[in-house]
């Protein structure tokens, strides 16, 4: 098998530390508390664990590794360089590989990013989460503003892409407010946004808040509004909706590691509590690592590698194909959803929320309002 043809990769890496951990924030994070002993130990075990998982693939085709977190931008450069030294001893066609690494833009993170493209990364992704400091405040973070501003543009200097991520769907927010936050991130010069609606998760600080009435989210009706001026804004700026919540300037633009994921192709899931999908020779593979970052570090030293591998059966990949197909403008083939019997009347009763267009199944403008009852009824056959 040629490279060329050999089955796309991507490689998730997970760095849970973060400086603070923000109320909305339901991923597997801990504090950083400066325990570099332990910091140590777990890239160690991140390189230990890449090169045992990549031993079982066979010939791939490297396209994207995507450090995520928790706040990989407080790893050490070197700990990152690590890691890319090795992925470029298992692929050595490396050139063209995306390397995306999460940051939050504080002043102590913008200075390392100069050591962090050294190291290798070429695509920066920048929580900026609001460009209004009354909203960083009640998100939790620990920048205001005009740092994130400051941050953006020092990134856009640095590195080869950029993105932002916003959060919007606040308490108090209007469509007015939405848009105006969305044309200031547009001013910033990036060529990919992703605007994320908040959700109140179990377990969370907002869902406690929530609960006892101290936090009101949106009413959904002005949540679609919302969903609808990042559409109209984006678009009307020249960005191109490829995913329900990302955005793109050009094709070229798009996170490559995103596009893995959503096409139902493998990754490797490096990192305590990570997640990654192998086709292996007799099936599809779900695989998780320990989430304690002790537990990761011991698995990987007792066994090599730090995944435990749950075979998918057919249904469960084609729902996840569902699920993961219809968030993007391309949609899912009609062949990838098959074990899920999907009827001509089921569609018929979507009729102008989803179309099959060349074998694929696609959701219109409409039909991104309501995607998760689209999901729900194609799905259940209900």
């Amino acid at each position: 098998m040629s490279l060329a043809s050999a089955p796309p990769l991507g490689v998730y890496v997970h760095w849970p530390y973060c400086a603070r951990i923000c109320p909305y924030c339901d991923f597997n994070v801990v504090r950083d508390r400066g325990r570099l002993s332990e910091q140590a130990a777990l890239t160690d075990a991140l390189v230990d664990d890449l090169s045992a998982q990549a031993s079982l693939m066979g010939p791939r085709r490297l396209v994207s590794i995507f450090f995520g977190g928790g706040t990989p931008s407080l790893m050490a450069p070197e700990s990152v360089g690590r890691v890319l030294e090795t992925a470029r001893r298992l692929w050595p066609a490396f050139d063209d590989v995306e390397v995306t690494l999460e940051a939050n833009p504080t002043d102590a993170e913008t200075r390392r990013f100069s050591d962090l493209a050294d190291s290798g990364i070429n695509r920066l992704s920048l929580g900026l989460q609001s460009l209004d400091d009354d909203a960083l405040r009640l998100l939790g973070r620990n920048h205001d503003a005009a740092t994130g501003r400051s941050a953006a543009a020092q990134a856009g200097r640095v590195f080869a892409r950029v993105s932002v991520d916003l959060i919007y769907a606040l308490p108090g927010q209007t469509t007015a407010d939405w848009g105006a936050a969305l044309r200031q991130a547009v001013d910033l010069g990036v060529e990919h946004i992703s605007p994320y609606q908040l959700t109140i998760e179990p377990g969370t600080a907002f869902h406690r808040a929530v609960s006892r009435g101290a936090l009101s989210p949106p009413a959904p009706d002005l949540a679609a509004d919302l969903f609808e001026t990042a559409q109209t804004v984006l678009g009307g700026a020249g960005f191109d909706a490829y995913e329900i919540s990302n955005h793109a300037r050009s094709p070229a633009a798009r996170a490559a590691h995103n596009l893995v994921c959503w096409r139902g192709q493998d990754y490797l899931g490096i990192g305590p509590g990570a997640h990654g999908r192998q086709t292996l020779h007799d099936g599809r593979y779900a695989t998780s690592g320990p989430r304690a970052i002790t537990d990761y570090v011991a698995t990987v030293a007792r066994h090599g590698h730090g995944a435990t591998r749950v075979k998918m059966s057919p249904r469960e990949v084609a729902l996840e194909r569902l699920f993961m197909g219809l968030r993007t403008w391309e949609g899912v083939a009609v062949e990838d959803v098959a074990p899920l019997a999907i009827t001509a009347e089921r569609l018929t009763d979507l009729a102008n929320l989803i179309v099959v267009s060349r074998g694929r199944l696609v959701v219109t403008d409409r039909g991104r309002l309501v995607l998760d009852r689209i999901i729900a009824m194609l799905a259940n056959g209900a």
